[in-house]
Order: structure tokens, then C-alpha cells, then sequence
């Protein structure tokens, strides 16, 4: 009766051990992918900065261009009012 409980509990302990390797192994393979999503991520996010980083920068510059066209429209606009009155 012993040797039976033994030869369970050791059947137990053998399947037991295979589970926890194959856990282990899968866990492993997901660890690895993700650390390649957490790298693609990174690339994403600095390639997309920039490229915002950029575009901030265009529209900064358009904005300033804009701001010195008003600016010398509204010259002309005083010179005309004057030499009108």
C-alpha cells in the first residue's frame, strides 16, 4: 500500500515537474516578445517624435511669417489712411 502511494505521489511530482518546465519555457517565449514589442514602441514613439518634433517646427514657422505679413499689411494700411486724409 506504501509502495503505491509512494509511486503516485512520485507520478505527482514527475507530471508536476513537466507542467512547471512547460510554464516556465511559454513564460520565457512571452517575456521575449514582448520585450521586442517594447523595443519596436520605443522606435515608434522617437521616430514619431521627431517627425512631430518637425511639424511643430513648420507650423512655428508659418505662424511667425504670418504674424510679420500682418505686420507689414497693417503698415501699408496706415500709410494709405494717411496720404488718403
Amino acid at each position: 500500500m506504501e509502495d503505491k502511494a509512494f509511486e503516485l505521489i512520485e507520478k505527482l511530482y514527475i507530471e508536476f515537474t513537466g507542467f512547471r518546465k512547460e510554464t516556465r519555457e511559454r513564460f520565457d517565449g512571452v517575456d521575449q516578445r514582448f520585450d521586442g514589442i517594447d523595443r519596436k514602441l520605443t522606435f515608434i514613439e522617437q521616430n514619431h517624435g521627431k517627425k512631430l518634433q518637425a511639424l511643430f517646427d513648420g507650423y512655428k514657422q508659418h505662424s511667425d511669417q504670418l504674424d510679420r505679413i500682418e505686420e507689414r499689411v497693417t503698415e501699408q494700411e496706415d500709410i494709405i489712411v494717411r496720404k488718403v486724409k
